[in-house]
């Protein structure tokens, strides 16, 4: 009968134990000097060795020939332990076994001394999952437990273990195992079976197991049951994930903002099978990969997945800056999350990679500062990735201005605007006193006391709201200018004229503008580049023009002398 090789592989001493050295070397101390402990709590997540050392520590205090703390696995009582015939070491589940009676009934036994063995070993596993009740009865024996009784306790949700069962055990912790020596074990598994397992392939289990020597082992025996030589093809293929190639692919979409060819890709991955929760956890391995290696560029190598190479990741880390791969990562991890109550993955993996590449689709905190730290830094603004270029803000009309008189042309050929009566326009009699001289032109089309938008966003610090201030006074989001009596304030993009657009604020600008104008002035909002202000006179200054071009038609005619 097939044993899986997670069970066959199983440490059968302390030395077999990988990657937990500060845990096994002290336990084997103790059994050479004989300072074991009544109870211990074994705690760490999954597949890190914690019911294997509670398994070799039973049958170590137990054994009748132990060689340096490790059983010999050979005397009776070993042999025993291993096969279930020994009823004094006992292992409970305490996710199914929880309840008080459960405990009483083990305490109950537990008085008696053990009959084949020297120690009566309880190994309670998960006993996080023990009810209150349950705790207390435990609790009542680990006060004061017999000599021949040793509890060991496994867990991994420490938080839940009541502080007085933790205060009365000697505390382990188990830590995840090294990607490296994972991998060594494999190779050794691998060879003492005859897998043909390569190097690449022994790296990417080893990493896609996460610290867990049983998971590894677990999906090295899931490969090997597809047939062939086990390489990362292999191991793709046959655990439904679509690899580093379709991960870095999918992000360069993203990096684009093409949301066709992030969807025809996700469509290609799930017609082959592809599991939607793995393809987001690759996701947020990758960006979480770039988001290390722009923080963290030279302590960072030690704490990448290591499932990208270095060419990868230098094309992608360019396309990114650190506040957008906060957000990418953070919806990536929500929708991994969320998978598991979802009817739908593809749905949501599609929703997903939609909202990562139009940026403008995210309205959390996180999407919002992401996309105002880019304005802050002087990036271009975000414009929805399926959008036509806005077009551009007409260009002010060209003031209309009467043609200045052609020089050593003669004073009639000008002709005379169309308020001047016909009759009017007929030679006059010469007059012998001085014509008054023509009045001044005023060139500037804005109020005297008009200083600019610059002068006018001064005006409006500790006016307006500190947050709307940060908008106005940033020259990169919004430009203001004013032609006549309108003042238009020029927004970057939609989100920036939509912190704008509110009649309170727009009501304290215009009441600003007016008294630096001189006059009522009307604000609006509008998304574009700000044009320069114009000289467009305003309503009192055209007649004031209108006058001085009269007078000066007038004395051209009156100082002509016909010969």
């Amino acid at each position: 009968m097939y044993q899986a090789l997670y069970r066959k592989w199983r440490p059968r001493t302390f030395d077999d134990v990988v990657g937990q050295n500060h845990i096994t070397d002290t336990l084997k101390r103790q059994l050479a000097a004989g300072r074991l402990s009544h109870a211990y709590l074994f705690t760490g997540t999954r597949g890190t060795g914690k019911t294997t050392c509670a398994k070799l520590l039973a049958r170590a205090v137990n054994c009748l020939s132990p060689v340096d703390g490790n059983p010999c696995n050979r005397c009776e009582a070993c042999r025993g332990i291993e096969n279930g015939s020994v009823l004094d070491v006992l292992e409970l589940d305490a996710a199914s076994n929880n309840r008080v009676d459960d405990v009483r009934a083990i305490l109950d036994e537990a008085v008696y001394t053990p009959a084949t063995v020297k120690k009566r070993v309880y190994i309670v596993d998960e006993v996080h999952m023990l009810s209150a009740q349950a705790f207390n009865a435990l609790l009542q024996i680990l006060e004061e437990p017999p000599a021949h009784l040793m509890f060991i306790l496994a867990t991994t949700e420490i938080h839940k273990v009541p502080a007085t069962i933790k205060s009365r055990c000697q505390q382990f912790a188990f830590k995840r195992i090294r990607a490296e020596e994972i991998a060594g074990r494999l190779r050794h598994v691998a060879d003492r079976e005859g897998i043909r397992l390569t190097e690449e392939g022994a790296a990417l289990i080893a990493r896609l197991a996460d610290g867990g020597m049983r998971d590894a082992l677990s999906l090295l025996d899931q490969c090997v049951g597809a047939g062939g030589p086990v390489d990362e093809e292999k191991i793709y293929s046959s655990l439904g994930l679509a690899g580093n190639l379709e991960a870095a692919a999918l992000l360069g979409c993203v990096a684009d903002g093409d949301i066709s060819a992030a969807l025809e890709r996700l469509a290609s991955l799930y017609g082959g099978g592809k599991e939607m929760t793995a393809l987001a956890g690759e996701l947020s391995a990758l960006t979480r990969d770039l988001l290390i290696r722009k923080t963290a560029p030279r302590t960072g190598e030690q704490l990448m997945t290591g499932g990208f190479d270095e060419a990868t990741l230098r094309s992608l880390a360019g396309r990114f800056d650190v506040p957008r791969l906060v957000q990418m990562l953070n919806l990536l991890q929500t929708t991994g999350a969320d998978m598991s109550r979802s009817p739908n993955r593809r749905t949501d993996m599609e929703l997903c990679l939609v909202t990562l590449c139009d940026p403008t689709l995210d309205t959390t905190p996180v999407g919002l500062n992401a996309r105002l730290a880019r304005l802050e830094q002087g990036g271009s603004s975000i414009q929805p990735a399926a959008s036509q270029p806005r077009p551009a803000p007409p260009a002010a009309a060209p003031v209309e201005r009467p043609a200045a008189p052609v020089e050593d042309a003669p004073p009639w050929v000008v002709e005379k605007p169309s308020k001047v009566p016909a009759a009017e326009a007929a030679p006059r009699p010469r007059r012998e006193e001085t014509p008054p001289a023509p009045a001044p032109v005023k060139t500037s089309g804005q109020a005297p006391g008009w200083g600019g938008w610059p002068a006018l966003r001064d005006s409006l610090r500790g006016t307006v709201d500190v947050g709307d201030y940060g908008f106005l006074s940033n020259a990169a989001l919004v430009e203001g200018a004013l032609a006549g009596d309108v003042l238009t304030l020029w927004a970057a993009n939609d989100f920036i004229k939509s912190q704008l657009d509110k009649p309170a604020l727009l009501n304290q600008v215009a009441a600003a503008a007016g008294r630096m104008a001189g006059r009522a002035v009307h604000v609006k909002v509008a998304v574009g580049t700000a044009p320069a202000e114009t000289a467009t006179p305003a309503p009192q200054e055209e007649d004031a023009l209108e006058d001085a071009l009269e007078a000066f038609l007038a004395a051209g005619l009156d100082n002509l002398t016909v010969e």
